[in-house]
């Protein structure tokens, strides 16, 4: 394969990285969107600039809503449980995603205590959301991820 070859097919490549990066994105902002319509909020808005992604594994969506009334969320979907928060709890992505790791430790730790997860499908659930919450925490504290 001579140089130009090679430079010709890195860029394809990366060309289909980046459809593939921005079809994971566009996936996932439509299950936000849903996330948030089976729990009777409308979006109405996304802030991009303040909203992250790490295809394929999470995106932390700040949307606004204007039914049943005005308010913003940061609403996070991946290969995780899609969940969300008033706003108010985080002041950006980074923060947000602290606070669902938080969050997620302390529903598994109450599934335990409350013995839900005699039922092996709770106990299945209270381990995703551990294992997913320990994700989170190393994605919140990775420097590198945030720069």
């Amino acid at each position: 394969m001579t140089e130009q070859a090679v430079e010709q097919s890195q860029e394809i490549d990366q060309e289909k990285q980046e459809a593939l990066r921005q079809e994971w994105i566009r996936e996932h902002f439509q299950k936000a969107n849903r996330f948030l319509a089976e729990k009777g909020v409308i979006p109405s808005n996304v802030i991009v600039d303040e909203s992250r992604y790490l295809a394929p594994y999470v995106a932390i969506w700040k949307m606004e809503s204007k039914q049943p009334k005005k308010q913003t969320f940061w609403v996070m979907s991946g290969d995780l449980p899609s969940d969300y928060v008033d706003v108010n709890v985080a002041g950006t992505a980074r923060e947000a995603i602290r606070h669902f790791s938080m969050m997620w430790q302390l529903k598994a730790e109450n599934l335990h205590k409350s013995g839900a997860t005699k039922d092996p499908m709770q106990a299945k659930f209270a381990q995703l959301l551990v294992s997913r919450a320990e994700s989170l925490y190393q994605i919140h504290n990775d420097e590198k991820l945030w720069a």
